[in-house]
């Protein structure tokens, strides 16, 4: 009896080690396919310009959000921000938080495929109420579709009024659409499996207080190596 008390108990222990590392694996390989989409984007020939990716002090990745998960329940996409550092944004980009997607009036809710989305945060004001508990684009920060090719920098001058411009990619195809009526959250309990403790998406982004992991590090280095100065002050 006592040997079978013993393996129950190693059993428990086991499991109840096996459930975090198992939950903080799939935190990790968010953020794998965070990068791995990011870079993508990057490479697109007609995609963002340079010039509008120096000027951004936030990128925010949410990859492989369907359509139609955006329905009356509440699904959402999940992805991942990271902000520029330093208290002008001029320093190296953060380790990155976890945020949420979840789906307003975004227009395009039937179908099957899957929609990758890069949201640049363009100003101080944006980059404040992004790192909220919750924002709402459009209503708690202004949001545009961002303009794309080569000439695209010189088309943002309209634009960058708005706190945040976004972008799309469906079958290939890569345009700035508005995500007005979305809303943006901080996902606590997936940075909570990354980073072992709770943080704020602020004190992961902004203060400083938080190191990037491997699977961190490899997100961050795709923005360092395509933009590493700010250009817009």
């Amino acid at each position: 009896m006592q040997n079978l008390f013993r393996w129950t108990v190693f059993a428990l222990l086991v499991a109840l080690i096996a459930v975090p590392l198992e939950a903080q694996d799939k935190e990790a390989e968010r953020l794998r396919i965070c990068a791995e989409t990011l870079r993508e984007m990057i490479g697109m020939g007609d995609g963002i310009s340079q010039e509008t990716w120096d000027k951004a002090e936030c990128v925010l990745v949410i990859p492989n959000t369907k359509k139609g998960a955006f329905i009356v329940g509440g699904s959402y996409g999940r992805g991942a921000i990271s902000c520029r550092t330093g208290p002008d944004f001029h320093g190296p980009w953060s380790a990155p938080a976890m945020y949420r997607l979840i789906g307003g009036n975004l227009g395009f809710q039937i179908g099957g495929q899957e929609t990758d989305y890069v949201l640049l945060v363009m100003n101080k004001s944006g980059v404040d109420a992004i790192l909220g508990a919750k924002v709402k684009l459009g209503a708690d920060a202004s949001v545009a579709a961002g303009p794309i090719g080569r000439t695209g920098a010189a088309q943002t001058t309209g634009n960058m009024e708005a706190q945040v411009l976004s972008y799309s990619r469906a079958k290939g195809i890569f345009a700035g659409i508005s995500l007005e009526g979305a809303n943006l959250q901080s996902d606590p309990a997936a940075n909570r499996e990354i980073y072992g403790r709770k943080y704020s998406a602020r004190a992961i982004v902004r203060d400083g207080k938080v190191q990037a992991t491997e699977a961190g590090q490899e997100f961050i280095a795709v923005l360092q190596q395509h933009s590493p100065k700010n250009s817009g002050k």
